[in-house]
Order: structure tokens, then C-alpha cells, then sequence
């Protein structure tokens, strides 16, 4: 959550059931109650990050704001499950498209906010950058010009890697690194793991973008 005299700001909402009863507890914790949401932000819109953003909308009556290139998939309820990147990745993938909308879709929701590349939220400090490689309409948050809430376009489990299980173009997600690096931030807050540091982003950057000639 971020919280301004100007409003509050959700990124993300994760699962429903026990992953939205937690979302709850976070937000009361802060004393704040869900209908104190001003906006609610999108990374991107896989299950796993927006599964209660219809349920969040109707109790706070906050808008939406995500990427315009996933706009089509929030409306139909459900977005593609990314590509693996490594064998095993690739196999859960292969397993979880079997499973289809009926696992891995949400309850379809209108966004109100569409960002192609870049929008400035001057009232809250906030900026939003195309962050792309993970999903086609991954996006972050850069907060103050020191910290980005970058959803799963790292990933933040293993103590020297930051490259993610999944992505759809991972010579994309590279550039978004790059991309990410070109701000002032020092810390970089994913989806999944813990907060990952701008040298750890810096080496495995330069590792990656040598393989990419980027």
C-alpha cells in the first residue's frame, strides 16, 4: 500500500480466499479499511496479482489502473499463463494450460486508467513505466524515485538470481531491467520473494544483456 495525505494506492491484489482475507488484515493494520483505496494498480493481470481486483473495486469504488496491452484479458476474465523459461517451468506451464480459465481466471473487471508507456501520478508521487518481458502489459511503480514495486517482472527467492521462472519474452524482461536501472531507485520490490537491491539488479543486468546484445 501507498499511503499519501493525497490518497492510497493498492498494487496488486493477489489470490482470492485465504491470500484476500490477509490483503484485509494488511490493510486494517495500517488503519485503513478497504474502502479507503483511492486507486488500485495492476503490474499486470495474472491471476495471482489481480484475482480479487473486482471484489476490491466494488468495495472501495477505487479505479484501476494497468497496462493497455492487457485491457482485452481483464475484460474476458482470465490472461494467458506465461511462458516457462527454464524445463520444469515449461512443464507446469504445459500442466497448468489444461487447467485453463476454470483455475488460473478471475472475475472480469473494467479498468479506468490505461497506460501504454509511461504515466506521471504527480498528486501521489508516482510514476508508472512499461516494464514488459513477464507479460506483454507487466508495468511498475516507481515510488518517490527510490523504490519500485516491479511485480513479477524479477523475482525475488534466490539469494544471487533475479531471473523469473516464467516470461513470455525474456529478451523483453532484460530491457526492462535496463529499463528500471535508469531510475534513481535502490530498491526493487517483486511479486513473489524479498526486496532485491540495485547492485544484485546492476550484475545480473549486465550478465543478461550480454546474452541478449542488448
Amino acid at each position: 500500500m501507498i499511503c499519501s495525505e493525497n490518497g492510497n494506492i493498492l498494487v496488486d491484489t493477489g489470490r482470492e480466499s485465504a491470500a484476500y482475507i490477509q490483503l484485509q488484515k494488511s490493510i486494517l493494520a495500517l488503519k485503513l479499511k478497504p474502502e479507503n483505496i483511492d486507486l488500485l494498480i495492476l503490474t499486470h493481470t495474472h491471476y495471482d496479482h489481480c484475482q480479487n481486483a473486482f471484489s476490491i473495486k466494488e468495495q472501495s469504488n477505487c479505479k484501476i489502473l494497468m497496462s493497455e496491452y492487457e485491457a482485452k484479458y481483464s475484460k474476458s476474465g482470465f490472461t494467458p499463463l506465461p511462458k516457462g523459461t527454464f524445463a520444469i517451468a515449461r512443464l507446469i506451464v504445459n500442466l497448468g494450460k489444461r487447467l485453463g480459465q476454470s483455475r488460473f481466471g478471475y472475475k472480469s473487471f473494467i479498468p479506468d486508467i490505461l497506460v501504454t508507456d509511461e504515466l506521471d501520478l504527480t498528486t501521489f508521487n508516482v510514476s508508472i513505466i512499461s516494464t514488459g518481458g513477464h507479460s506483454a502489459g507487466s508495468i511498475s511503480v516507481i515510488v518517490d524515485n527510490e523504490i519500485a514495486i516491479v511485480g513479477d517482472a524479477m523475482l525475488g527467492v534466490l539469494k544471487e538470481s533475479v531471473f523469473p521462472p516464467f516470461a513470455d519474452n525474456t529478451k523483453e524482461m532484460v530491457k526492462s531491467w535496463g529499463r528500471l536501472l535508469e531510475t534513481k531507485c535502490h530498491t526493487f520490490l517483486p511479486g513473489h520473494g524479498k526486496a532485491i537491491k540495485r547492485e544484485l539488479l546492476q550484475r545480473e543486468f549486465d550478465k543478461y544483456a550480454q546474452k541478449y546484445n542488448q
